[in-house]
């Protein structure tokens, strides 16, 4: 059973360990926000190095510069472990136009992600504009087959929530490709998820579900901007050629 003396002396000491601890981490607070490098460290990584994606040679240069730096911090056990990560680098950018004859109406776009490549020349055919899979569908393979398919259904301004505009037309996007595909078109367009009017393509994932890798057509997102002024000229030429790679 413990005496009065050594509960007295078990609390002087606790309340001597509580001082330790708040003084010590008083100090770490203080010395973060005068001494800390945090921003230099995310300043030279994010725009000296750059973009990091696995297996790039920025991102070997990002491992290195952190290494260097927990060395002069003067840490006993930094060292480096293999590791094998997928590595994927951009093939030459995007092309796209509706040939009007003695003109083209140029385009922005971005591939989606998982989209197949178009053929090395690129493709071309005419264009049928649809604002839904339900319109898609309604016009058979008869219509569809060997034409390019354009997605253009925009996102709600009046959805508060953006999410709802983003989910109430992104299934164009998702699907689209292989919707189309289905029915024997030859490649995709979609209007970016975007509210803006920009010249801005926006990517983001298609999907193809259990379509075989040799039935599958390629996808694209096209800038907002460009979607409008790619409609516009549709109305007025709706046999043009429209071209992608």
């Amino acid at each position: 059973m413990p005496t009065k003396y050594s509960l007295f002396l078990f609390f002087v000491l606790s309340t001597v360990s509580a001082q330790t601890d708040a003084t010590m981490l008083d100090r770490i607070h203080r010395t973060a926000l005068t001494q800390g490098k945090c921003y230099q460290w995310l300043d030279t990584l994010s725009n000296r190095i750059g973009a990091r994606l696995s297996g790039s040679e920025s991102a070997a240069k990002g491992v290195m510069y952190t290494k260097s730096q927990l060395d002069q911090l003067g840490l006993d056990n930094v060292y480096l472990q293999e590791v094998m990560v997928p590595k994927w680098e951009r093939g030459e950018k995007e092309v796209a136009y509706l040939n009007l004859g003695d003109k083209r109406l140029e385009l922005s776009i971005c591939a989606l992600g998982m989209s197949v490549a178009t053929p090395m020349a690129g493709l071309e055919a005419s264009v049928i504009e649809v604002q839904s899979l339900d319109e898609l569908k309604a016009l058979g393979s008869e219509k569809v087959k060997g034409k390019i398919i354009f997605f253009n259904r925009p996102m709600d301004p009046e959805q508060i929530e953006t999410f709802r505009a983003y989910g109430g037309c992104v299934d164009q996007r998702s699907s689209g490709a292989r919707e189309a595909g289905k029915l024997g078109a030859v490649g995709v367009l979609v209007r970016s998820m975007n509210l803006r009017l920009d010249d801005l393509p926006h990517t983001g994932m298609t999907n193809y579900g259990d379509t075989p890798e040799n039935l599958r057509i390629p996808a694209a997102a096209v800038s907002t901007s460009d979607a409008e002024a790619l409609s516009k000229a549709l109305k007025k030429f709706p046999k043009a050629q429209l071209y992608f790679r």
